[in-house]
């Protein structure tokens, strides 16, 4: 999220911010970091661009490949958020080591210490809103999540799926594609309902199945897309440019 502002006479960014001179424009970022991450473009001698980062949470419970695409992705410009913290329901998941690699914070909730599933998410939540998360991101999170974590956050959790949405649903995308014989597969980013793979539809990247793949060879190719796209669909949720209208996710252009 992008906020221009002009130095005038009155230098006022927000009711609790006065800049007096242009000088002392640097001097507000502490204060804004109480509550937002922000970067700062200067266009010109007068105009500035304010870029507000978005707060994310990121769920796990493996490798964490994805999770690297997005840090990565992060850390080069390409994505305007934040990863406040990463939680896994499994603490021998590699995605919280490379996490620490990076200064982000991590935590491993126990599911054992839950007695139900809507417990479990009612922690879960606890821990994100403390963080201030915006947007949810699920990367390789094996639990179901409970009605009440996607009226938490509804319309605000996004996953990742190894095949081409509504096709082959559920676990092994992959190796549904091959067994059922499709020439063309791929990933899809949606939002998360309370259904199973079944909310609307953000991006799809398509990938070849060729005839002597496996599905080890045609997972690392969807691999790949699955790290391109995650990272775009958060970037245009941080810009505002989502809007949900029914099932269907439409991307505006400005």
């Amino acid at each position: 999220m992008n906020f221009r502002f002009w130095i005038e006479e009155s230098y006022i960014l927000n009711p609790q911010s006065k800049i007096q001179n242009p000088k002392s424009l640097l001097s507000i970022i502490p204060i804004l970091r109480q509550n937002v991450n922000i970067s700062l473009t200067k266009f010109n001698s007068i105009v500035y661009t304010l870029t507000v980062m978005l707060k994310i949470g990121v769920l796990v419970s493996g490798n964490g490949s994805n999770l690297q695409a997005i840090i990565d992705a992060i850390e080069a410009g390409k994505v305007s958020a934040t990863i406040r913290i990463v939680i896994s329901d499994k603490n021998n998941a590699y995605a919280l080591v490379r996490a620490q690699k990076h200064g982000i914070k991590t935590l491993f909730l126990d599911p054992k210490e839950s007695k139900t599933r809507e417990e479990y998410d009612r922690r879960l939540v606890a821990h994100l809103k403390k963080e201030g998360v915006e947007l949810v991101v699920l990367a390789g999170f094996m639990r179901i999540l409970s009605p009440y974590f996607i009226k938490a956050y509804k319309s605000k959790i996004m996953n990742i799926h190894p095949a081409l949405l509504p096709s082959f649903p559920g676990l092994h995308g992959q190796r549904q594609a091959l067994d059922y014989g499709v020439k063309i597969s791929g990933a899809t980013i949606h939002f998360v309902d309370e259904g199973c793979d079944t909310g609307p539809i953000i991006l799809q990247a398509a990938v070849k199945v060729e005839d002597n793949d496996t599905e080890e060879t045609l997972s690392a190719r969807i691999l790949e897309q699955e790290h391109k796209i995650y990272s775009l669909a958060i970037q245009l949720y941080a810009e505002g440019k989502l809007e949900v209208i029914g099932r269907k996710v439409t991307i505006r252009q400005k």
